[in-house]
């Protein structure tokens, strides 16, 4: 057999099943976004923005 050959067997993952590709990556992208989200929420309650920093 051939080593390569062996090697890309033993490291490929397989998705399960009636899942595609593009399914994964929506629902990637769909978690990542909610993660970002979050986050943007998390900054702007923690602290003043620059306009309200100023009071003129």
């Amino acid at each position: 057999m051939n080593k390569a050959n062996d090697t890309q067997k033993r490291t490929e993952k397989k998705a399960p099943k009636g899942q595609s590709r593009d399914d994964r990556l929506k629902a990637s992208l769909k978690a990542n976004m909610g993660k970002r989200k979050a986050q943007a929420r998390a900054r702007n309650d923690s602290g003043a923005t620059p306009s309200e920093a100023k009071e003129e």
